[in-house]
């Protein structure tokens, strides 16, 4: 299994700090005996947290336009799209930003699942006891699959896998409650054995041990938005730094957490630049 990290030429990504989401192009390669079709190439763009001057919408079409430059099979968007309310900054709506994600490009589609900010800091889920959202209302005709609890099933060579997508689990942790993750709902149309990926905005769910994805792919974390020579003191995560970033693989399955663009509580990232992640998915092991 190799991975690599790729600069693109306009990065700024090995700055010391970072208050700008110019992302720089990770790259992960995931071999696993599981996987048995062709190889898949996954862009996975998380934490957008789109808001101004941080992370605009000039800065959310750039991205698009490096996304689609990268040409991936698939695209993946792990939640968090607007920003977190704490941020010192102007807030985008929801319906923008998804407008700008609609120009993304991959032949075998794009789905997204919400992240906490997305239900926390949308003042129409507090409002409607979060019956509704408008992330989720948003993405509602879009060209992105929202998978909230749910599986789709994508043919790809001469077989099929799917992408099972849970909803965020630390949605209503302001207020001591469960998320609204469901595991057991959203795998139920997955039949035994079939390669699936599970999309989950937090990572925490991979200690788990869920054996029904041998992939799991998250955010969230920002990698901590801080990496100090790979201590990782801000990560939102009951595990530490355990599941903060990178490829990490537990028992035979495989984790891999996106650094994510945006930002959350300050605008500001140590050694821990705004990324854009790419993980091929092949045969091996």
């Amino acid at each position: 299994m190799e991975e690599t990290v790729q600069v693109g030429p306009i990065d700024r990504g090995f700055a010391p700090v970072t208050m700008f989401s110019v992302p720089r192009i990770v790259r992960h390669r995931i071999a696993d005996a599981r996987w048995t079709l062709p190889d898949l190439r996954i862009a996975v763009v998380s934490d957008l947290h789109v808001c101004r001057p941080w992370t605009s919408l000039a800065a959310l079409r750039r991205i698009v336009n490096q996304v689609n430059a990268l040409r991936p099979d698939l695209i993946l968007l792990p939640g968090d799209f607007i920003a977190d309310s704490n941020l010192p900054a102007r807030h985008v709506p929801a319906s923008a930003i998804v407008a700008e994600l609609g120009r993304l490009r991959a032949p075998l589609g794009m789905a997204a699942v919400l992240g906490n900010h997305d239900w926390w800091d949308c003042a129409l889920s507090r409002e409607t006891e979060f019956a509704r959202n408008t992330v989720a209302e948003a993405l509602e005709g879009s060209p992105v699959a929202l998978l909230s609890n749910r599986s789709l099933g994508i043919e790809h060579g001469n077989g099929r896998f799917w992408i099972v997508g849970i909803d965020s689990q630390h949605a209503r942790k302001h207020l001591k409650k469960q998320g609204f993750e469901d595991p057991d709902i959203a795998f139920a149309g997955v039949p035994d054995g079939a390669p699936a990926i599970l999309l989950a905005h937090e990572p925490d769910y991979f200690a788990v041990g869920d054996p029904r994805a041998f992939v799991q792919v998250s955010g969230h974390t920002h990698g901590g938005q801080a990496n100090l020579f790979g201590w990782r003191p801000m990560t939102p995560s009951a595990h530490g730094s355990r599941y903060a970033w990178g490829h990490i693989r537990e028992a035979g399955r495989h984790l891999i957490v996106s650094g994510g663009i945006g930002y959350s509580g300050v605008p500001l990232r140590i050694l821990q630049p705004p990324e854009i992640t790419l993980v091929t998915l092949q045969r091996g092991g």
